[in-house]
């Protein structure tokens, strides 16, 4: 087992990204003692708009998909799956979720924290707190937990308008329903806590996480730089502050040391290699938390993912000076933010909002080829990628796209070998295509 779990991670290229691992353990860490510090605990989920929120309030957030990913990391998800499906659920079911409510239907069982639970397992919840930002489970999830807790649970909308809508036309309503979504939520939050909202403590909140998205937002547009400073590799734990400890002084600061860093490689021309032939764009779908370590086969062709669309950052978002009630501000934000791909596929002639990430980070990191992963599991990270591939083929006319095959948790659908003939073979393109276009 020992020797699986440290083939489970790949190479990092920056310090910032070595200091994660403490940052998680400290994280669940902290929850683990939110009881002993009469403070609630809720489960979340990433994207809802609703982390300061939950920070104003002193509510300890535990982010469930996290604790997943990091179970097929440390290859630890097995037990949680197989007892989902024991309990009745599909083996299509997405892989986070199977973990979840795997892992509260084991503790259940046994009435107990499952022995070599990963960092010392989830703590026990006061409540569950779901949204329908990007998929179903994300709103059955918590619901699903029923069977196995009496928790008190509050689902949120979330919308995210159709890429062809008249965005002005129908922004005032979906503002308005944003923010009665909201008000709902911390109606429920003080009855749960027995505690009114901060409001003030709530608008220095938004503007500590404002900044700290500018700070990771200029780190990350310092990897267009040839050579790129930092991998997807690294990216996908980076995300970990901003995704699951966004409220957090912390983040601010880690954020800010992130961007001297990258800076000082830029100036100094250092790169992920030091030959740095090919540049790639991880596209659409999740990464294979399981065997993160298959990204550094593309390494040895001299190939660097220099942007990725997962886990995006936060389109940048102003406060003016008449914005003064921090639930509309989230509202407005929201909106803002959800319609800003669409808005912009619009001006660029029709282009759907997934295909118009892509062609941005083609066009402003200078790719040279595109990488996305199908997940077996994950039905909303995987849907689009043909029609992704055949835009990419009408603007960019022979740029190589490759499709992996495998699952962000459940290794049973992955061949290691079937995936390092398709690098093989996609990296040969790579190198064609750039040789004939130079």
């Amino acid at each position: 087992m020992a020797q699986q779990q440290s083939r489970t991670s790949s190479r990092k290229s920056t310090e910032s990204a070595g200091k994660i691992r403490t940052v998680v353990k400290r994280m669940y860490q902290q929850a683990q003692k939110a009881g002993e510090e009469n403070k609630k605990v809720a489960y979340c989920m990433v994207m809802c708009n609703y982390e300061e929120i939950l920070a104003a309030m002193d509510i300890v957030q535990v982010y469930t998909e996290n604790y997943a990913g990091l179970c097929a990391v440390k290859r630890q998800a097995e037990p949680y799956i197989d007892k989902a499906l024991a309990e009745g659920y599909s083996d299509l079911l997405c892989g986070y979720a199977k973990v979840g409510i795997g892992f509260d239907a084991l503790r259940r069982e046994l009435g107990a924290m499952p022995p070599d639970a990963p960092d010392g397992g989830m703590p026990e919840l006061d409540m569950l707190l779901g949204c329908s930002m990007g998929c179903d489970p994300r709103w059955k999830w918590y619901q699903a937990l029923g069977r196995y807790k009496d928790t008190p649970i509050y689902n949120m909308d979330v919308l995210m308008p159709p890429s062809d809508a008249d965005m002005a036309a129908i922004r005032p309503h979906s503002v308005r329903y944003m923010a009665e979504e909201i008000r709902g939520l911390i109606g429920f939050l003080e009855e749960q806590t027995g505690r009114k909202m901060d409001y003030d403590r709530l608008m220095s909140i938004i503007r500590l996480v404002e900044e700290t998205r500018w700070w990771w937002r200029e780190a990350y547009k310092l990897r267009k730089a040839v050579p790129c400073p930092m991998s997807t590799q690294d990216h996908f734990v980076l995300f970990v502050p901003h995704h699951m400890m966004l409220t957090d002084e912390f983040t601010l600061e880690f954020y800010k040391g992130l961007y001297q860093e990258l800076k000082e490689r830029v100036d100094k021309g250092v790169g992920v290699i030091e030959d740095e032939k090919y540049r790639l764009v991880w596209g659409v779908g999740l990464p294979p938390w399981h065997s993160m370590y298959i990204l550094d086969e593309f390494l040895n062709y001299g190939a660097v993912f220099a942007a990725e669309t997962a886990y995006m950052i936060p389109e940048p978002f102003e406060i003016t000076p008449d914005m003064t009630d921090p639930v509309e501000i989230i509202a407005e934000r929201a909106f803002a933010r959800n319609t800003a791909l669409q808005y912009r596929g619009q001006q660029a002639g029709g282009v759907p909002p997934l295909a118009q990430a892509h062609l941005e980070l083609i066009r402003d990191y200078r790719i040279d080829g595109v990488v996305m992963h199908i997940t077996r599991s994950c039905r909303a990270a995987t849907m689009g990628q043909i029609m992704v591939r055949n835009v990419i083929r009408d603007r960019y006319p022979g740029l190589p796209v490759l499709f992996m095959e495998s699952d962000i948790i459940d290794l049973h659908t992955y061949s290691e070998a079937e995936t390092r003939n398709r690098i093989d073979s996609f990296m040969e393109m790579v190198g064609a295509h750039k040789r004939a276009t130079r």
